[in-house]
């Protein structure tokens, strides 16, 4: 019996693993992934630590960076070539803050999956879980791909490519920085100056992808988990009038775990979105601009014959375009799940039940109806739709900007 025991917990773990492993390998190195209420002071003094370097890491990039923008450039193309790193800074020292002030909401998400696979108790039941928590990671793992790539394009194949370049003087050679710095600050061009920005740079910019990296994959792990339960919900409706062996006997009792399985939803639902509306925000109004930006940047450098500059930009791109289709295709997920609960109460045979006890499938064809969907700050209701205007808005700002310069 005690080894039963100890499986069933092996595989308890194991299957809380499969959902929330890579968010927390994401997660944990910069202090932003839920600890237990019951944490030692060393554990939280380093956490504050971490929080302390990273924003030191971002002030890093974007302090300097910001400074060459007011002090040293002066026309206007050039300015505007600042504009996409800095938004890109902001949007990341906003989605970090935003995930560390909702820290115990991520907790409660988490504990809520741990919950449904202590709970699970049908094969069937698990392998939707399984099959969805394997769906999760792999947008995970797409994400974690294009922002590194990226990464890789942009600190190290942009700076090999270009090569060393000579001082005005001719006495040495150094190597060009992803983002540019004030002379106010250091001169960057000498040894080890050099070496030691770019290096802290290179740091810096991992951080932007960890911080990316890791919003974008908890909205996937939280939502797709949440359409895992719905397909379970959906499978019991079609047992509830012919109930399966592991089920109750009453109809009353099926009835109530089905209501109860449907609120459950609905409330992490609601989590989800309180968790990560702030967030979803940020990147849908920053990629939009980010990629508005790295499209017109991409234009211009071909039309000066600069073909590593263009290379860049147009790369730069797909990341910006992949993360708010993932954010868009998430909210359809969900959008999609509380439909088909509705379409699904309505095909199953529930004019066989009997008396009032019809009126339970009204409600949850109500209540599918009426959910409210995943939104960027209560404002946008993330959709299929919303992704094409997304596109269409960065090019008509992108048509703008060309007139206008």
């Amino acid at each position: 019996m005690q080894k039963t025991t100890a499986k069933t917990e092996q595989d308890y773990l194991k299957n809380v693993e499969l959902s929330v492993q890579l968010n927390r390998w994401i997660l944990k190195p910069i202090a932003a992934w839920p600890e237990s209420s019951i944490v030692s002071p060393v554990k939280k003094y380093l956490g504050w630590f971490v929080h302390i370097i990273c924003y030191s890491l971002l002030n890093f990039l974007f302090v300097p960076c910001f400074m060459y923008l007011i002090l040293e450039v002066s026309d206007t193309y050039n300015r505007i070539k600042l504009v996409a790193p800095l938004s890109f800074f902001i949007m990341s020292y906003s989605k970090y803050t935003l995930l560390l002030l909702h820290k115990n909401d991520v907790l409660r998400c988490v504990k809520q999956i741990e919950w449904d696979w202590k709970n699970m108790k049908h094969l069937e039941e698990k392998r939707i879980m399984v099959m969805n928590a394997n769906y999760a990671r792999k947008f995970v793992i797409v994400c974690t791909f294009f922002m590194y790539s990226s990464f890789i394009f942009f600190y190290i194949a942009v700076p090999v490519a270009r090569g060393r370049i000579e001082a005005p003087d001719g006495n040495y050679t150094y190597m060009s920085l992803p983002f540019p710095t004030s002379m106010r600050i250091a001169d960057y061009r000498k040894s080890p100056v050099n070496e030691i920005f770019y290096f802290v740079q290179c740091v810096a910019g991992i951080l932007l992808r960890v911080i990316t990296v890791g919003a974008c994959s908890l909205a996937a792990t939280f939502a797709v988990h949440a359409c895992g339960q719905m397909e379970i919900l959906m499978n019991w409706l079609g047992y509830l009038v012919n109930e399966r062996a592991d089920m109750s006997k009453s109809l009353d009792a099926r009835i109530t775990s089905i209501v109860e399985q449907h609120v459950r939803i609905l409330k992490f639902l609601e989590l989800i979105e309180k968790t990560l509306r702030y967030v979803s925000l940020v990147e849908f109004l920053g990629c939009t601009l980010m990629l508005c930006l790295c499209s017109y940047h991409a234009i211009v450098e071909w039309s000066r014959n600069e073909s590593i500059s263009c290379a860049t930009y147009a790369v730069l791109c797909v990341p910006f375009t992949f993360n708010i289709f993932i954010y868009c295709y998430i909210g359809e997920l969900v959008a999609d799940g509380c439909r088909q609960i509705a379409e699904t109460s309505y095909m199953i045979d529930w004019y066989r039940l009997m008396g009032k006890k019809k009126l339970s499938m009204i409600l949850i064809m109500q209540m599918s109806h009426s959910t409210n969907k995943l939104t960027a700050g209560n404002i946008v209701i993330l959709s299929y739709t919303k992704f094409s205007d997304v596109v269409k808005s960065a090019f008509a700002f992108l048509n703008v900007l060309r007139t206008v310069t």
